[in-house]
């Protein structure tokens, strides 16, 4: 959620299906990789064709939204997991000399699944192996290549120093690669900025095969990739970021209150008015999502309210401000949690208390049970009470507990950013960016999956509460429009763009059934 996607980068020629053989693309492509490969590294270790035994299994790894690993949905001829800039090199070179798409993916996370999908024949270029980080801590800077997971990148900044930090996700398996180059929000947002507004430089591969800096680029090139999805212009092999401060104790807490209470009510309305003036160490987030709740032995549906928390201080710090600043939000010291900041992200991941840091190296989720879709809105206005209550009205028609809204506030140091600084332009007059989820759980059938039509299409609160003309939206919740999106989604196909079921681009890709 906290995270963006990757674009085609447009180096590739663009070949019709109709008019590439993908077989004499394999085998092509594959003749030019070994040509350029270096002796001195296996090339098994680094290419995967669907007549390896481990293809589906590297595929699927980093495919972290389970509809796109449907067998309907197009796989890749090959896919290549370099291990240094020279293969990144050669992969780019000789795709541009075959014409064949290359799809950049570094963790995973994009919410359309446009780093490993297409519908003409493609590579997956997969940077996991690109996972060194470089620390100095004197400098307060750190060089982190593309693959590095977020939780990796927290762990060795903690490991130097436990006042130094970045301000970027919270979920600890997003690739630094894909969050970084389309913004990168998270809790120190209203403190720092986002994690674009802390890249200092970045060493990347272009479309003619070289490795370029920011000097070597130019100043125009280097904004775009800062929050513009780099892969649009290149492949970005590492990341120079600014760290920045963190006291030594932070704040959590997250309470939650059930909205058939009228003063439940009041406190969401009243959140999105000052959420945003905050003092820019504090950050409260509201989450809505239903339930199920037993009373006297009765079992009913209710809609819970989950105001969550991250402040830069001590509770003693904390309690004052918030008197001042929410108090209808009643907050008490037992509400609230002291630790380090390291460990908030250990805390807002729901890892149970006392887990070591070492939790944050691994890659793997927590869960891949659940697909999803998720949509967002950039709210400029409060959004009035009647179009708040059709949003909760809208959750009961979900499943219990399978979508939510999520509202982050915005304010603090985004205000100060200008627009055009980076590409990612929500800044000033942005009060809340509201993202919408809705979960499917793949084990039932379509038929028995309600309609979701709130998610794909724009939420039903009114115009007024949003931007628009044009609408803008987060890149990471960018609806894709490829025809493989209608075949796949069951009943939420309704709301799709209507398209026939396509052909794998690479036949040989499509596993067993």
């Amino acid at each position: 959620m906290y995270s963006a996607f990757t674009l085609l980068f447009p180096l590739i020629l663009l070949v019709s299906y109709g008019m590439v053989d993908s077989t004499h693309i394999h085998e092509t492509f594959l003749h030019c990789l070994s040509q350029h490969f270096s002796n001195s590294t296996s090339r098994f270790k680094l290419i995967y064709t669907p007549d390896d035994t481990s293809y589906f299994d590297i595929l699927n790894s980093t495919i972290q939204n389970p509809r796109f690993s449907s067998p309907l949905i197009p796989k890749p001829c090959i896919i290549i997991t370099p291990f240094h800039a020279s293969q990144v090199q050669a992969a780019v070179n000789c795709s541009k000399k075959h014409g064949i798409e290359i799809r950049i993916q570094s963790g995973g996370h994009d919410s359309e699944g446009l780093s490993y999908v297409s519908d003409v024949p493609f590579v997956i270029l997969d940077l996991r192996n690109l996972r060194s980080i470089e620390i100095d801590v004197d400098q307060k800077i750190a060089w982190v290549e593309v693959g590095a997971t977020l939780g990796e990148v927290y762990y060795s900044i903690a490991k130097k120093s436990e006042n130094l930090g970045f301000p970027a996700g919270v979920y600890p398996t997003v690739c630094v690669g894909e969050h970084f180059s389309g913004g990168g929000y998270g809790h120190l947002m209203r403190k720092y900025g986002l994690a674009a507004d802390n890249i200092i430089d970045a060493k990347l591969v272009n479309v003619e095969g070289r490795i370029l800096d920011r000097q070597s680029m130019g100043e125009d090139l280097f904004w775009a990739i800062c929050g513009g999805v780099a892969a649009s212009f290149g492949v970005v092999l590492s990341w120079k970021i600014r760290l920045v401060y963190i006291p030594s104790k932070v704040t959590v807490f997250s309470l939650v209150r059930i909205l058939e209470l009228n003063e439940t009510k009041k406190l969401v309305h009243k959140w999105q008015y000052i959420s945003h003036k905050f003092n820019e160490d504090l950050l409260i987030f509201v989450r809505l999502q239903t339930m199920y709740s037993t009373k006297e032995g009765n079992r009913k549906i209710v809609l819970q309210a989950s105001s969550i928390s991250m402040f830069l201080g001590g509770v003693d710090w904390l309690l004052p401000l918030m008197q001042k600043s929410f108090p209808e939000l009643g907050l008490i010291r037992e509400d609230c949690i002291e630790m380090r900041w390291i460990e908030s992200l250990i805390y807002a991941n729901g890892f149970t208390s006392g887990e070591p840091l070492e939790v944050l190296h691994d890659r793997t989720p927590q869960s891949r049970i659940l697909s999803y879709k998720e949509k967002s809105d950039y709210v400029k206005k409060p959004i009035p009470e009647r179009a708040l209550e059709g949003m909760w009205e809208m959750l009961y028609e979900e499943d219990v507990g399978m979508a939510l809204f999520q509202l982050f506030p915005y304010g603090g140091k985004m205000d100060e950013i200008s627009e055009s600084k980076t590409p990612f332009p929500h800044r000033s007059g942005c009060l809340i960016q509201n993202s919408a989820i809705s979960h499917i759980l793949l084990a039932t059938p379509p038929s028995s999956h309600k309609t979701r039509s709130w998610t794909p299409s724009r939420p039903r609160w009114p115009v007024v509460a949003t931007s628009s003309a044009p609408r803008p939206i987060f890149l990471g919740h960018l609806p894709s429009l490829l025809p493989w999106r209608s075949v796949i989604l069951g009943t939420m196909s309704e709301c799709l763009p209507k398209h026939p079921a396509v052909s794998h681009p690479c036949p040989s890709a499509r596993p067993s059934t």
